[in-house]
């Protein structure tokens, strides 16, 4: 008699659901390897997009669906489709979570945890501190479960890397029992991002990250800094949400909250109309009318003089923050940018570290103009500190912190 064959549970699903749309990835966690990736996107119109990329083997060609996807049920499915197509359906014993990016996890959730009813209604509870995300997040959490109640979900938090901020970076300046009250303090975001890529720059150091001091530069369409002392998250440019801090592609960033009060008795805006602005049609769009930092510098090299200030202000505030974090850290081994912006524009990166010689910061012209999609340093040798490029991996560092979580018990 045959004994039949043990498959090994060591496949993650990685969801990250927004409020019209699904970005998932598969992740064989053996050799942490891509079996398949793909994005369900407005979710709810007629138009509705799936892309499905197979990632096993190499070669293969994304699969396009486009038609209306009634909702993140329906977009679950059809992405658990597209997986049955390649062989790694949702039905898999290879498969041993589900891991989910939720946004807001306040300041009970500091690590991955096991999702049941409890953990879920806790979620719900922050819906007022992060209504433009955890909604959806939860959406995608029960709609996962009902595809397979019998499988581990695990939630993994954008806020949990910086609940090591010790208080007297957390709190605002307002009153106690009002900010206690409303749960208003500063979370930060993007923690998943900071987290990865604050390690892998200690590895590039050929260091161990609890000797290590960063500052992480995650700049994309939204942009946040950190300071990691030893590992740990000490302050993040990011608040209450992720409106605080950088110039990002639509998003202020940092303002007098006067500006608020300001515009709703001189202008007469609405709260929600105040809302839109700061969120929406602020930041890198709101001053020159793009938010794609390539066409900025496309325009800024023709002379475009609203794009040169926009381009002028995002660096200044770059550097306010790499200077204020020093001071934080009081010892910088290295400033990593990190993100599609950081990652990928040269000009970024060398006008946010000119001129902060003084700090021990320096960038090599040409070292800065390589493009890479390894982790690799842009600064000379004689420079005190280092200065890096890491690709983040958000989706990788969710597949890890959720197989550390379950991955043993389940096998």
């Amino acid at each position: 008699m045959t004994t039949p064959k043990t498959v090994r549970a060591d496949r993650v699903l990685v969801l990250n659901s927004g409020s019209s749309s699904v970005k998932y990835q598969l992740l064989d966690m053996s050799d942490h390897s891509r079996l398949a990736a793909g994005l369900v996107e407005r979710i709810g119109e007629e138009t509705s997009r799936l892309v499905h990329t197979p990632l096993v083997g190499g070669g293969a060609e994304p699969r396009e669906r486009i038609g209306r996807i009634a909702d993140h049920e329906a977009a679950l499915k059809a992405a658990a489709e597209e997986l049955a197509a390649d062989g790694l359906g949702l039905d898999s014993p290879a498969l041993a979570a589900i891991g989910h990016r939720v946004v807001h996890g306040g300041l009970r959730f500091t690590e991955p945890v096991v999702i049941d009813d409890e953990v879920l209604t806790e979620i719900e509870r922050l819906v007022p501190v992060a209504p433009l995300h955890n909604p959806a997040n939860i959406v995608g959490i029960r709609t996962a479960q009902a595809l397979r109640p019998d499988l581990p979900q695990v939630a993994v938090f954008d806020t949990a890397f910086h609940t090591t901020m010790p208080e007297y970076a957390a709190r605002y300046a307002i009153d106690v029992e009002t900010a206690d009250a409303h749960r208003i303090r500063r979370y930060g975001f993007h923690g998943t991002s900071h987290a990865y890529v604050s390690r892998k720059a200690a590895e590039l150091l050929g260091r161990s990250p609890e000797d290590v001091n960063v500052i992480v530069l995650h700049l994309g369409n939204g942009a946040s800094a950190s300071a990691v002392a030893g590992g740990r998250c000490v302050e993040t440019s990011m608040g209450l949400t992720p409106l605080e801090g950088l110039v990002m592609g639509t998003r202020s960033g940092d303002i007098d909250p006067a500006v608020t009060f300001h515009l709703k008795r001189v202008a007469g805006m609405s709260t929600d109309e105040i809302d839109v602005l700061l969120n929406k049609k602020s930041g890198l769009v709101g001053l020159c009318g793009d938010n794609d930092m390539r066409e900025i510098r496309r325009r800024v090299d023709e002379g475009d003089e609203r794009a040169a200030l926009a381009f002028d202000i995002y660096v200044h505030r770059l550097k306010k923050y790499i200077g204020a974090y020093s001071a934080v850290l009081g010892r910088v081994d290295a400033v990593v940018f990190t993100a599609g912006v950081g990652e990928n524009s040269a000009p970024v990166r060398e006008a946010a570290i000119t001129g902060l010689e003084e700090f021990g910061l320096a960038v090599d012209a040409d070292l800065n103009a390589v493009r890479s999609g390894s982790p690799r340093l842009i600064s000379p040798d004689y420079a005190r500190v280092a200065v890096a490029v890491v690709p983040t991996d958000e989706e990788l560092e969710i597949a890890v912190q959720t197989f550390a979580l379950v991955g043993q018990a389940h096998n």
